[in-house]
């Protein structure tokens, strides 16, 4: 009898799996030897940076502690892919992965980066969604976020985290709640940043048939995320789960809408626009545009405090919370702000009493009650994801100068607090060179690559080396900011590895240049800009010729 009851719990199982993915055309894992940091080092890209030597040695330290984050699967997870994961718990997180991707990028295909997104499509719903948290031991989702008695949708742990953990039912106004009960709870669906990651990631790799292979699952998501999230105004709903104790939380109780995944939608929307229009779906195109421009309408016509000069969150009966958090920085990546209107959040990114504290970019303003020097999560500390959309969404409006800023503030801050810890952490506090804390005091989780390998190699190589890929053009653009020795070997993108280097002090017009295919290269140094058309093989390029 035990006996039968397992087989049937078996093949229970596996009718359950094999509702989903169905989107996902990957449907088994190819085995691959997962690569060891030491025998792939030297093919990684090998920075050169004279004028800080912390940098470089924070860079190899941060893949040195990726590289034992990677993982194969298993047969009992059911994963289709080998993949990072920052070892945070015993389950793969959709938001962590996908900003752990936009650092692997640079060592594709080396290391398991832009894949390992494929262990959500593949435990993907046929109604579209993708749960936040998956189990790496037997591939389920995490049982907090799945809604098994099919009730109508709910927080499975409420709004204010951590004081007051608890299911609170979520209502719809101003529309009819969803007929079919979603397969997840509020905070297991939020996020929808992973066709942000498959853009980011063909921008380096060019890989468009790999934008074929995942637009039918993202479109999915996008259309269930409309079914369960979007509030009769229009925005879109959040819990904790998009920062965990934020200040603003409890003001979301029971169905608020938050300004964070209101834009995240807008930038799914245009994301998949751009995917469309590179797979062959033109006539999807116009109709993402349609509805991410009317997104961006209602967020600015009610989200926006003219007098406050920011974005805010609303409260289930559509007032404005007013409480400074990261999550009003969502806008600029997703072109929602209007022009005058970024000018105005970066204003608060350079203001000391609200995000211009020592370390950038707090996640909760200084001027806020609950703002605490310390960090404590998300009560003030400096996070690579939040960064990398800050930093992102100011290049979207022009303002280059204060995104490299920025991000070079954070390189300096990991660097630093290597320096004096030995690894790198999940966070950081925004007023010392010192890890984040939590509200108890002590610290965040170390060896954390995880998203913090943002910071020194993401970072690291795009403003402090200067190297920008754009692989649909086939081109380089190196902006030289550097007086010493600086380049890279084995720079890769678009399936080609080149190597740059240049040393003003040895000699002030002469870069070294090595191809394994012909590309574009523009160098900009000081107020001028060469391009040359490069061929395969060695060379010595000289400025001003």
């Amino acid at each position: 009898m035990k006996r039968l009851l397992l087989i049937i719990g078996i093949f229970a199982s596996v009718g359950l799996r094999a509702q989903q993915g169905l989107y996902f055309d990957k449907k088994q894992f190819d085995s691959v030897q997962l690569p060891d940091f030491e025998t792939v080092r030297e093919e990684l890209p090998q920075p050169i940076y004279a004028e800080n030597p912390l940098w470089v040695e924070t860079y190899w330290k941060a893949w040195e502690i990726a590289f034992r984050n990677f993982y194969a699967p298993t047969p009992q997870n059911g994963f289709v892919s080998w993949y990072i994961d920052a070892a945070f718990n015993n389950c793969i997180f959709l938001w962590d992965t996908s900003f752990m991707t936009m650092f692997c990028n640079y060592a594709h295909p080396l290391v398991p980066g832009i894949s390992s997104l494929d262990n959500f499509y593949c435990k993907q719903y046929p109604n579209g969604e993708i749960c936040r948290e998956i189990s790496r031991e037997d591939g389920k989702d995490c049982p907090f976020w799945v809604n098994q008695a099919k009730e109508p949708l709910y927080s499975s742990w409420g709004y204010d985290v951590p004081d007051n953990i608890g299911k609170v039912e979520v209502k719809y106004v101003g529309r009819e709640a969803p007929q079919e009960p979603s397969r997840l709870t509020l905070d297991g669906m939020n996020h929808p940043i992973m066709a942000w990651a498959e853009m980011e990631s063909y921008r380096l790799t060019g890989d468009r048939k790999r934008l074929e292979m995942v637009y039918e699952p993202l479109k999915r998501q996008y259309e269930a995320l409309k079914i369960y999230l979007q509030q009769g105004n229009g925005l879109y709903m959040t819990d904790w789960a998009s920062m965990d104790n934020s200040a603003r939380n409890k003001y979301l109780r029971g169905g608020g809408t938050g300004i964070d995944i209101s834009s995240e939608m807008v930038l799914l929307a245009r994301n998949l626009k751009e995917m469309a229009a590179l797979t062959g779906h033109r006539k999807e195109v116009t109709g993402y545009e349609v509805e991410a421009t009317a997104l961006a309408q209602r967020i600015n016509n009610l989200m926006w405090n003219a007098a406050d000069g920011f974005y805010y969150d609303l409260t289930l009966d559509g007032k404005q919370v007013g409480i400074k958090t990261v999550a009003a920085y969502w806008t600029l990546l997703a072109g929602v702000a209007t022009p005058e209107r970024a000018v105005a959040l970066a204003d608060r990114l350079v203001d000391s009493t609200a995000f211009g504290r020592r370390n950038l970019v707090p996640t909760l303003a200084a001027d806020e009650a609950k703002y605490d020097f310390r960090g404590n999560y998300w009560c003030g500390s400096v996070w690579a994801p939040t960064t990398t959309m800050v930093v992102e969404g100011l290049e979207r409006y022009g303002m280059d100068s204060l995104a490299r800023r920025i991000a070079l503030n954070h390189v300096a801050l990991v660097a630093d607090v290597y320096r004096r810890t030995g690894t790198i952490w999940e966070n950081y506090a925004p007023d010392a060179a010192t890890p984040g804390v939590h509200a108890d005091g002590k610290p965040v989780a170390k060896d954390f690559v995880g998203w913090s390998g943002i910071g020194p190699i993401k970072f690291f190589i795009e403003y402090a080396l200067g190297l920008r890929a754009d692989a649909e053009r086939n081109r380089v653009t190196w902006t030289i900011a550097s007086e010493q020795a600086v380049g890279c070997k084995n720079f890769r993108f678009n399936g080609n590895v080149i190597s740059l280097e240049v040393d003003f002090s040895l000699r002030k017009d002469e870069i070294k240049i090595m191809a394994e295919k012909p590309f574009t290269l523009c160098v900009r140094y000081g107020d001028k800009e060469y391009t040359w058309r490069v061929g395969r093989g060695s060379r010595t390029l000289r400025l001003n010729e």
